[in-house]
């Protein structure tokens, strides 16, 4: 009975276990308590004694437009020194308009050439070297949006890039305190910088402004997710039902509707119409055909000079009108004087 039950018990373990995790062996090391989506920082002391220097060297450059040569110019020094700190090199060619970063026998950090990359690319699009400097840092990211090529008419892209800054940039300032992003609008794209998490949100609201949907509507989703976020009950819930639901309404346009004109019934004959006559039957018909070319002449002559005859006419009219005594009434007399007013005059010239 005991050897019975071994095979039993035994046959019951392999049941449990997949075929997808029949090789896979316990990890003590592994607990629960660890975080595997943390960055880990890179640490200059302890991470470069084990790493050894590259084997090739690695770049990139980036082009930038002409109003930024000054700033540039003015800025280099700085931009050398702290990447000099890292091991990378940087070169501004302002014959080319080109920035470029290297790799040199310092470098240590293998992720260090793509956050200077970045940083190059940030400055070329017009952000302030102090706040650039912050795309260094292991936490925070950069991405730059291209709103350019989604609206085809230019005032109406204009307009909406407007509308994602605001009246004095309030919209922007919302957008970056709820995302916990810096955004710059600049030409025909959007800088941000930031957390992975706060990027994709302002890329959605940068992508659905410019798609004719205001940002207000997602500044308030935002503003509530954050509210949901502090509650430790509702921190792991679905929050569909909390957040607002902003439908597309078309507004109705008050045009009348078209009503269906009835079709004229036409007398539907099964003979062909007349034929219309030619310029040559019409000039037999009136006898002009017959005539000689002098005679045609002296009939079109004596046809014009009947219509100016009676032009003439109607400007004479015309002219005479002015002339005409316009219509005064029958004549009025003076009025007789009164004894009495006489009187009157008479004792004033006495008194004098």
């Amino acid at each position: 009975m005991s050897d019975n039950e071994d095979q039993q018990s035994t046959t019951t373990t392999k049941a449990e276990v997949s075929k997808n995790r029949r090789f896979r062996k316990d990890k003590p090391w592994d607990t629960d308590d660890i975080d595997k989506w943390a960055i880990q920082p890179w640490d200059e002391e302890t991470d470069s004694k084990t790493v050894a220097p590259f084997l090739e060297e690695s770049s990139f450059a980036t082009l930038f437009p002409k109003y930024r040569e000054n700033y540039l110019r003015e800025v280099w020094p700085g931009v050398t020194s702290a990447l000099d700190k890292h091991g990378i090199a940087c070169v501004l060619d302002l014959i080319e308009g080109s920035m470029t970063v290297k790799t040199t026998r310092k470098t240590r950090d293998p992720y260090i050439l793509f956050k200077a990359r970045d940083l190059i690319k940030l400055l070329s699009r017009s952000v302030p070297f102090t706040q650039a400097l912050r795309i260094l840092q292991d936490e925070v990211a950069c991405d730059i949006i291209k709103i350019g090529n989604v609206v085809r008419n230019k005032e109406r892209f204009v307009k909406r890039r407007q509308r994602l800054m605001g009246p004095h940039g309030n919209t922007l300032k919302a957008i970056e305190l709820l995302t916990n992003c810096y955004v710059l609008v600049q030409g025909n794209t959007v800088s941000t910088m930031g957390p992975h998490k706060g990027l994709k949100e302002v890329r959605k609201i940068v992508l659905d402004c410019m798609k004719n949907i205001h940002p207000i509507y997602h500044i308030k989703e935002l503003m509530i997710k954050r509210e949901l976020a502090k509650d430790e009950k509702l921190k792991n819930e679905n929050w569909d039902r909390f957040l607002p639901s902003f439908k597309k309404r078309n507004a109705k346009s008050n045009k009348k509707p078209v009503e269906n004109k009835k079709k004229k019934t036409k007398n539907v004959t099964p003979f062909p119409p007349a034929q219309t006559p030619r310029k040559v039957d019409l000039a037999i018909e009136s006898g002009e055909y017959f005539l000689s070319k002098t005679q045609i002449a002296a009939k079109a002559m004596e046809k014009k000079k009947a219509e100016q005859a009676v032009n003439s006419e109607k400007r004479k009219a015309e002219r005479e009108k002015a002339f005409v005594a316009p219509d005064e009434g029958p004549a009025e007399r003076p009025k007789k004087r009164t004894a009495s007013a006489e009187d009157g005059k008479s004792s004033k010239k006495s008194k004098k």
